[in-house]
């Protein structure tokens, strides 16, 4: 079985990274192997969710100890804490037997019998003198759903039908959490192929894709769109109307804007898992009329004579 890829390592980043720093190498990672920047190529489109499941980790204080502590197997135990205690007290146990079956609580309690709790974890470990244990529970399905922008702002439940290993067709309604990012994986417990000689089923792991949207683009948590203005906006100011995913709003476009400008919407991106939130950035597109006759070409003179300077005078090569 392949080693698993350590996460500071797909990140880019030390071990002693701040949350700043993760960030920052997230959104640079994300940018360039993003699907809609790299249409077609598979091998980023894993690059990408690679990064993003790396960084769901290390973004989550709670999850990240966990990941320091435990590595891999935090992962595999679905970082949760009560298997987590169990996990650290049968790898003390086995530091202090050797293997040997031990007492949790008073309780004579073999380690073997941690193959139903930890699923695959173990890879089927035994105590001494035990026998192998075969597989914990039937195999995981693994799928991609995609999921809208809108959907991932407010969360949303959806109906998806799926083909078990055994051909049978299923239909599911799966709860897409308030801030999925892309790379996400939803776990439906039991969902997955049946187990063996009458073991628990195996799960469903469903991965998200973000769908693509006509207007937005996505950057880790900041959404950008082109915000097209008139000559007149752009050279003397205005107040335009913008969408938001909570409805239209305001926004104050300053004099003298130029195309490329960005203007921020603080706290209108996409959410995150822990309750933060990302920007929405509008780019200036200035958009010339189309306009045409003795009028118009008068009107276009007239405001050539208010350039000050040659506007191509900086091109170099």
């Amino acid at each position: 079985m392949p080693q698993e890829r350590d996460l500071y390592e797909i990140l880019g980043v030390a071990r002693s990274a701040g949350p700043d720093e993760i960030k920052s190498a997230y959104r640079r990672l994300a940018r360039k192997h993003h699907p809609d920047v790299n249409p077609g190529d598979k091998a980023a489109e894993e690059k990408f969710k690679e990064v993003a499941a790396a960084f769901e980790v290390l973004s989550n204080p709670e999850k990240r100890k966990l990941y320091d502590e435990l590595g891999a197997d935090a992962q595999k135990i679905g970082f949760d804490p009560q298997k987590a205690r169990a996990y650290r007290e049968w790898r003390s146990a086995r530091t202090r037997t050797g293997g040997a079956p031990f007492e949790a609580e008073g309780v004579p309690f073999d380690v073997g019998d941690l193959g139903d709790l930890f699923g695959d974890l173990f890879g089927g470990v035994r105590g001494r003198g035990a026998r192998a244990a075969g597989p914990a529970r039937g195999p995981d399905i693994e799928a991609t759903i995609e999921v809208a922008l809108r959907d991932v702002v407010f969360g949303a439940s959806r109906e998806i039908a799926f083909e078990r290993p055994d051909r049978r067709q299923a239909r599911l309604e799966v709860k897409v959490p308030k801030g999925a990012a892309e790379g996400t994986v939803i776990r439906l417990a039991g969902q997955g192929g049946a187990g063996p000689r009458g073991r628990p089923p195996g799960d469903l792991l469903l991965t998200i894709r973000l769908a693509h949207h006509p207007l937005l683009r996505v950057e880790g948590r900041d959404l950008s769109f082109d915000l097209p203005v008139t000559v007149a906006e752009a050279m003397f100011g205005a107040e335009v109307r913008v969408p938001t995913f909570e409805g239209d709003v305001q926004l104050k476009v300053p004099a003298g804007s130029q195309s490329g400008r960005k203007l921020r919407l603080r706290g209108k991106g996409l959410p995150d898992l822990h309750g933060g939130r990302g920007d929405l950035y509008a780019l200036v597109q200035v958009v010339v009329p189309e306009a045409k006759g003795a009028e118009a070409e008068a009107a276009a003179r007239k405001l050539s004579e208010l350039y000050r300077e040659d506007v191509r005078g900086g091109l170099r090569l």
